[in-house]
């Protein structure tokens, strides 16, 4: 039974299809739509990964969270920041959908006053650096592993 179910996800993956049926291709950072405050589907079609989230959060040349955000989870990484708010229980506070929009463009929630970037956006910033011009910061599966991570700090 397992191979069977095996076989079946290769082959759905193989016509680019995930096994609830949306395409394997991640939606492109043009296309995210936040409504009423929310990104109510996954970027990629694929459920985020908590381990691999916590990485991204941490990571001081990439998502680079705790720059901003104490993290109490994260205490034997240092230099955490005071800018943003502390993370703590921050799942009890948003939901995935939430949480998304935010982490997707932040300023569309929070207004152009907000210090943190846009994490999925490709345009509208000023003077980027050649190399990351038309780029996003975190790419749709590092969006989602975030928000995976972030869902577990209750």
């Amino acid at each position: 039974m397992e191979r069977m179910l095996c076989a079946v996800v290769a082959c759905l993956m193989a016509l680019g299809l995930s096994i609830n049926g949306a395409s394997a291709d991640p939606v492109a950072a043009a296309d995210v739509k936040i409504i009423d405050g929310e990104v109510k589907t996954s970027l990629t079609g694929q459920p985020g990964s908590a381990v691999k989230g916590a990485e991204w959060f941490k990571n001081r040349k990439l998502g680079n969270c705790l720059a901003c955000h104490a993290n109490p989870k994260m205490t034997d990484e240092q230099f955490h920041g005071e800018v943003g708010p502390s993370l703590e229980g921050v799942a009890d506070r948003w939901n995935e959908a939430q949480m998304r929009a935010i982490v997707v463009n932040a300023k569309e929630i929070f207004g152009e006053q907000s210090m943190m970037p846009a994490f999925y956006r490709t345009t509208g910033y000023t003077r980027p650096l050649k190399k990351f011009a038309g780029k996003s910061i975190l790419s749709a599966q590092q969006v989602e592993d975030i928000i995976a991570y972030l869902q577990t700090l209750k």
